[in-house]
């Protein structure tokens, strides 16, 4: 099981990662800001749990994003 969460808030919208991680990922045409599909929002945090065929695709979105708010744990 792979833990995926971000800082939402804290976006800047540059789209590193939906390209990185497309099955994912989205960009809100609300705010410009990504969205982590079927995430979960807590104080500030949206987290989701994927299968681990997700690892590699979101640990490359977090090494991409310029402002370090997306953390992936392998559970």
């Amino acid at each position: 099981m792979v833990i995926v969460s971000y800082k939402r808030k804290k976006c800047i919208g540059c789209n590193y990662c939906v390209e990185q991680a497309a099955a994912y990922w989205r960009m809100s045409k609300r705010d410009g800001k990504s969205v982590l599909l079927g995430a979960e929002e807590k104080k500030g945090m949206h987290t989701v749990r994927l299968e681990n065929e997700a690892l590699e695709m979101n640990e490359a979105a977090a090494v991409a994003c310029p402002v370090n708010i997306i953390k992936v744990k392998l559970v």
